[in-house]
This record gives structure tokens, sequence and C-alpha cells, in this order.
């Protein structure tokens, strides 16, 4: 488990294809960015932009995670060199400071626009239509493994587009350390629901079977 607070960023250093063919996955060498790694041991989770990954090598200031071909499919920025959210599984010794995440990603959204608002920033992401029933005003989400608050949620079903359009408030302090400053209207990006949503959804649904 993760909390959505960013420890550090990171970079993706290499990519390397783990067999031939286009079903192979890849072996990740990434640099830690200053995310202490004393106390990762092999086989210990990293959530990298969100997603939860094995740690299969490391040094002291960098570690390799593999990332399977459907964990490649389903995310984005884990298949290329470049800046990465990193942070450590959740201990019960620390303050959970952002919301309860599991690191496994429910989808894709799509930057619709990202502008200077006064000191602070707005993001407004174009979620899965599916993905919409668990977004809610002031609720919690994920986006590139970074835990924030929904300030506004619309169900959209136009010029033949379905989507959950959502905004999110980002201050300062978020855009200089992660790397959401690096998005742009268009931009793919790694979305978690709620957890406490998902199980809602599933009691709700089992009760009316």
């Amino acid at each position: 488990m993760f909390t959505g607070i960013v420890a550090a960023v990171g970079s993706i250093k290499s990519v390397t294809p783990l067999a031939d063919g286009a079903d192979a996955g890849v072996r990740l060498a990434i640099d830690a960015g200053g995310l202490p790694l004393g106390d990762v041991a092999l086989g210990d989770s990293i959530a990298i932009n969100g997603a939860c990954m094995t740690v299969v090598e490391k040094t002291d200031d960098a570690f390799a995670v593999d990332v399977s071909r459907e964990s490649l499919n389903r995310t984005v920025g884990l298949d290329q060199p470049g800046e990465v959210n990193l942070e450590k599984a959740l201990t019960l010794a620390e303050r959970l400071g952002g919301h309860l995440v599991s690191g496994h990603v429910d989808g894709l959204g799509e930057v619709h626009s990202f502008d200077q608002v006064g000191e602070s920033w707005k993001l407004v992401v174009d979620a899965p239509r599916d993905l919409g029933k668990y977004l809610a005003y002031k609720g919690s989400v994920v986006v590139n493994g970074v835990s924030l608050t929904v300030n506004s949620v619309e169900d959209l079903d136009a010029a033949g587009r379905q989507c959950c359009r959502f905004s999110i408030n980002l201050i300062p302090h978020t855009i200089a350390v992660t790397t959401l400053k690096h998005l742009r209207a268009g931009a793919k990006v790694n979305l978690e629901i709620d957890l406490i949503a998902r199980y809602v959804e599933r009691m709700l649904s089992a009760a009316k079977a």
C-alpha cells in the first residue's frame, strides 16, 4: 500500500527488453533521485508514476524493476527514459498524508487543460466514462502516483465523446516536487480511483443481486 505522497522524483535511465517479440516486458534501470534505499530489499515494492513495481536489483542510489507487457499496455511513462514520481511502500509507523493507494492503475486519463490560476495550477483531466462513478467532489484520485483532491466532476456525452471530466487544484509545492509540472493538454496520465469507492460500488452491486 501507498499514500500517494511522492517521496522523490527519480528518472528512468534505460529500458531493456526482457525477451524477443512484441509481448516481451522490459527491465527499467531507475536513478532513485534522492529516495533513500537503505531500508529497501530485493522484492520490496516501489510505486513508479503510480504503478506498484517490485525491486529486482538495487545499489545505494538506483534500482531496477521488471515491467510486464500487460503493465506497459495499461500505463504511461514506463516505456521510455524520463522523470518519474517515486514512493516506497507504506509502513504502519508512517503518517497517512494522502489516502490509501494500492498502486494498481485503473485506467488512463487525458489532460484536457493545464493552466496557472493565481499562484496555483488547475489541472483538468478526461477520465474513461466507466471510472466516472468513482469520482466525486472533494473525493480522492491518484494521478501519476500523486494523491489529489477532486474539485469538480462532470459526465460528458457530446459530439460522440463520452468521458468524465474532473478538475484538480495543484499548489506550488506539488508542482515543485512531482513530475506533474511537465503535463500538457493531450498528455496521457495514470489514474487510480479511491479504494473505498471501489468497495462501496461492489457492496451496492452485490446487495442488488
